[in-house]
């Protein structure tokens, strides 16, 4: 590891810094590297033992060689401009096929294979004519057009809701997507229920919310699903997600950022004009003096440092499912070799029906009877994250995201409610298998399955997520409010910026918010 992680605990270098960043998570190395890249003294301190955050590889089952991207998995919202900018050497792959869907349709397994020359042939065999597939087409040829007009705003300064709407240019689409409730949109352009599902779920991948939201939490999550880098693609970080962390703290460093791991700030105070930081570390507390400070946490770890109250709480709604498998299962549709059918997004449980009933159950304490969730696997796109003796062998690594569990419905008992939801969704993926996913998951050296489960609430223990939400907070659209700074970032302190997942136009691994105020700190 770099010199400055581990290099003996004790104080900073300095006693004052022209920016103090609070996480080392991929939001503040970004900020760290373009304010050092700009002549700035900068210190970043991490909590934890290495950077990264949420956006890290581990090594997570005892004695195997595959390193896993462990809570954050793809990356749909990291600008170029911000590779190219800082000159990270770092690569993401394209997914062969966009996503494949198990249905059974007549008492025939079948299944939706969106990407490739068969799309079209898949959707004919599914429902039995083309008419999803051209509206289809046309709606994400719709999305396409406002990501390509809304994607590059995100690293300028907050438009006004009038202005970004008069750049998307499209009356109609401005409605579908900004105004009425999503589920509106897709229940008017789909009329079969498994496209309506997985067109559905982009807009309810971190949020806990019904297709009819009222409050339209659901839309924002889809608009940043189907925006990233101007295509709406979400690709593989070659090497895992750490690849893309470690790449960010070598450019900081070599900017002249000095990062401190095992340095967690407690406190911040500021007059508006200097603010000082005490900090908790293995050689005692001790207080950095700074003209600015960026805080990579959430609003709700912001306002406990700065002892103000805090925002109203937020939750998460997800499980996150790591695996190592000997080999891939055989699927019940035989049309369709595994290989392709996990090599992008397998829904399952994710028809529109099941979504909302799922929903229903969730919002009414129960664990959803069927619970949703989406896999894909990794190592066929990027087979670097595993050990070449494993990727020989013919093993492969499945990343499994479970929606609508929020984080009340493991209060009361975590473990054994983190148990039940486990087997209740491997039960519905198994319900498209020849084979229990149990019989291909690998050993690790004790003889355990190569398998791992988080909650909300594992999350924030983790992470200090809140209520573990992915998130932070619940997007925001993104567009500037009578709240809003200039780029989104500001907080009620003119020299305390907010430059994690709970800024506007934050969520997500993208890099966007770091990028955002470390342009307001240099005003620019």
């Amino acid at each position: 590891m770099p010199a400055d992680e581990t290099a003996p605990p004790g104080t900073p270098t300095r006693s004052h810094y022209d920016a103090v960043i609070v996480g080392g998570g991929h939001n503040g190395l970004v900020a760290a590297a373009y304010l050092a890249r700009a002549g700035q003294s900068v210190l970043v301190l991490e909590r934890l033992p290495g950077t990264g955050g949420a956006a890290v590889s581990t090594r997570p089952f005892d004695g195997i060689d595959a390193r896993l991207s462990r809570y954050s998995y793809l990356v749909s919202l990291l600008p170029q401009k911000i590779v190219r900018e800082l000159g990270l050497d770092f690569a993401v792959r394209k997914r062969t096929v966009s996503s494949y869907t198990p249905a059974v349709r007549g008492g025939r397994h079948t299944g939706l294979l969106v990407g490739g020359d068969r799309t079209r042939d898949s959707f004919a065999a599914l429902t039995g004519n083309d008419r999803e597939y051209d509206a289809w087409q046309r709606f994400y040829g719709t999305t396409r057009r406002v990501a390509e007009r809304v994607f590059p705003t995100l690293t300028e300064p907050l438009p006004s809701r009038a202005a970004l709407r008069a750049r998307v240019d499209d009356p109609d689409t401005w409605r579908a997507l900004f105004e009425e409730p999503i589920g509106v949109t897709v229940e008017k352009t789909f009329a079969d229920d498994l496209v309506r599902g997985v067109v559905l779920t982009d807009a309810l991948i971190g949020t806990f919310a019904d297709a009819h939201d009222p409050s339209l939490i659901q839309n924002r999550c889809f608009l940043y699903h189907v925006i990233g880098n101007g295509t709406g693609d979400w690709d593989v970080p070659v090497g895992g997600m750490g690849a893309l962390t470690d790449a960010l703290a070598g450019a900081a460093r070599s900017a002249g950022a000095e990062i401190r791991v095992l340095h967690e700030a407690t406190r911040i105070e500021t007059d508006g004009t200097r603010a000082e930081v005490t900090v908790r570390s293995p050689g005692g507390e001790h207080a950095v003096g700074a003209r600015r400070v960026l805080v990579n946490a959430s609003p709700t770890a912001l306002a406990s440092l700065l002892g103000e109250e805090p925002p109203a709480p937020a939750e998460g709604a997800q499980l996150k499912v790591n695996m190592l498998l000997t080999r891939l299962p055989r699927l019940r549709d035989r049309s369709v070799d595994p290989r392709r059918a996990f090599a992008g997004t397998f829904h399952v449980a994710e028809g529109y029906g099941q979504l909302a009933a799922a929903y229903g159950d969730a919002a009414a304490g129960r664990l959803p009877g069927a619970p949703p969730s989406e896999i894909y696997c990794h190592s066929l796109t990027d087979p670097s994250i595993l050990a070449p003796g494993l990727a020989a062998r013919g093993y492969q690594t499945l990343t499994l995201f479970g929606l609508h569990t929020p984080a009340r419905l493991f209060t009361a008992d975590n473990e054994a409610t983190r148990t039940a939801l486990l087997d209740a969704t491997l039960a519905e993926l198994g319900a498209h298998l020849e084979e229990p996913i149990a019989g291909c998951l690998a050993l690790d050296a004790d003889g355990r399955p190569c398998i791992e489960a988080k909650t909300p609430l594992d999350l924030e223990r983790e992470l200090r997520l809140p209520g573990g939400h992915i998130f932070h907070q619940d997007l925001s659209f993104p567009h500037a409010t009578g709240e809003t700074g200039r780029w989104g970032v500001e907080t009620a302190h003119a020299n305390v910026l907010l430059c994690g997942a709970g800024a506007v136009r934050g969520g997500g691994v993208s890099g966007v918010p770091g990028h955002n105020a470390a342009m307001a700190a240099l005003g620019r």
